[in-house]
C-alpha cells in the first residue's frame, strides 16, 4: 500500500511539472518565427536569447545552407510554419543573408500565385517577394477562414516582417539592398552590421586585421579581404549576446502591447 502511494505522488508531480511546463510555454507574451540559414540556425543562440529577453516563444526554421528560394519552397509545402502556426505568430523574421542583391524588381511578379515553383537559387529577389507577399496574404486571408479568431475582420491578422543585415558590414550588397527593401514595404530592419560594434573600414589596432577575425569560427573572402565568416556559436559567445541585443531592441520597438 505505501509503495503505491509512493508511484502514486511521484506521478502526480511528474504531471503537475509537465502541466506546469506547458502551461508556461503557452503563457508567453509573444510568439516569433524566424526563418534563415547558418547565421539563423539554433546552434547561434542569438535568437533564443533575444526571445527569451522578449518573453516570446522561439520557433526557429533556420537551417544551414539553406537559402531563401528554400524557405519559399518550404512556405509552399507547409513546412515552414503550420496553419495553427500562422494565426499565433507575431512576427515573421527573415535572416536570408547571402551576399546577393535582394531588391532587384526586373523579374517580380504582381501576386505570389503568379510564380513557378518550386524556386532555384538563380534570383534572389523573386525568393523574398514571394516569401513576404505570400505571408501578407495567408495572414489577410484569416478574415475569411471561420476557424480563425481574425474571421471578419477588416485587415484580417496583423502581418509583422522583420528583416535582418548580415551580422556585420563585410556583405556590402546584401546589406545595401535589403535596406531598400524594407524601405519599400515599410519593414523594420534589424542592423546587426550598424551596431555590432566594428566595421571592415577600420583593421584591429594591434592584428592589423578584419576585427571579424577575432570572432569568427572560419573566413571568407569579400573583394580580395579575408573576413570573419561565421560568428562563433553558443549562448554564452559575445557575438551572439551582441546580436540578441540588437534585435531585441528592435523587437521592443515594434511588436504591440499585450
Amino acid at each position: 500500500m505505501r509503495n503505491k502511494l509512493l508511484i502514486l505522488l511521484i506521478f502526480s508531480l511528474f504531471t503537475g511539472n509537465v502541466l506546469a511546463q506547458k502551461e508556461h510555454v503557452n503563457s508567453k507574451k509573444y510568439t516569433i518565427l524566424l526563418s534563415g540559414a547558418s547565421f539563423a540556425s539554433p546552434e547561434n543562440g542569438w535568437f533564443e536569447l533575444g526571445c527569451r529577453e522578449l518573453d516570446a516563444k522561439a520557433i526557429n526554421r533556420a537551417i544551414g545552407g539553406e537559402a531563401i528560394a528554400d524557405a519559399a519552397n518550404r512556405m509552399n509545402d507547409g513546412s515552414l510554419y503550420s496553419q495553427e502556426e500562422l494565426e499565433e505568430i507575431d512576427a515573421l523574421v527573415i535572416m536570408q543573408v547571402h551576399n546577393r542583391d535582394v531588391a532587384d524588381e526586373s523579374c517580380l511578379r504582381d501576386k505570389y500565385t503568379d510564380y513557378k515553383l518550386p524556386f532555384n537559387r538563380d534570383n534572389y529577389a523573386i525568393g523574398f517577394d514571394y516569401v513576404i507577399k505570400r505571408y501578407l496574404t495567408e495572414c489577410y486571408e484569416l478574415r475569411n477562414n471561420p476557424k480563425s479568431k481574425y474571421y471578419k475582420s477588416k485587415y484580417g491578422k496583423p502581418a509583422l516582417v522583420v528583416l535582418c543585415t548580415h551580422w556585420n558590414d563585410n556583405r556590402t550588397l546584401y546589406n545595401t539592398s535589403v535596406r531598400l527593401l524594407a524601405e519599400k514595404w515599410g519593414f523594420p530592419l534589424v542592423e546587426f552590421d550598424k551596431y555590432i560594434g566594428f566595421s571592415k573600414r577600420a583593421n584591429h589596432p594591434v592584428t592589423n586585421e578584419p576585427v571579424t577575425l577575432l570572432y569568427a569560427s572560419d573566413m571568407q573572402k569579400i573583394e580580395g579581404v579575408l573576413h570573419g565568416h561565421h560568428p562563433l556559436r553558443g549562448e554564452n559567445e559575445y557575438i551572439q549576446r551582441k546580436m540578441a541585443a540588437i534585435f531585441v531592441d528592435m523587437m521592443h520597438k515594434v511588436l504591440p502591447v499585450k
